[in-house]
């Protein structure tokens, strides 16, 4: 028999967006969380299925990107 899952609350979700090239966006690691796979698995079947997915939907940080953003966790933690 299959355990029901709660919702998940907003708050957990809305601290995991972050503001990047005019855009809301989580991360792989974020996401795969929340439908509880790992990351890999998540990056791999969007890479599978690009075709299911908006032009937008995923893209690489740069590395000064991710500078900022690893700044802004720390901030928000």
């Amino acid at each position: 028999m299959a355990v029901k899952q709660g919702v998940i609350p907003v708050e957990r979700i809305e601290k995991r967006i972050f503001f990047l090239r005019g855009q809301k966006v989580m991360l792989s690691t974020d996401l795969a969380e929340l439908y509880q796979v790992e990351p890999r698995i998540l990056v791999q079947t969007v890479k599978r299925n690009i075709d299911r997915f908006p032009e937008d939907f995923m893209f690489q940080l740069m590395q000064e990107e991710f500078a900022n953003l690893k700044s802004q966790i720390v901030i928000s933690s």
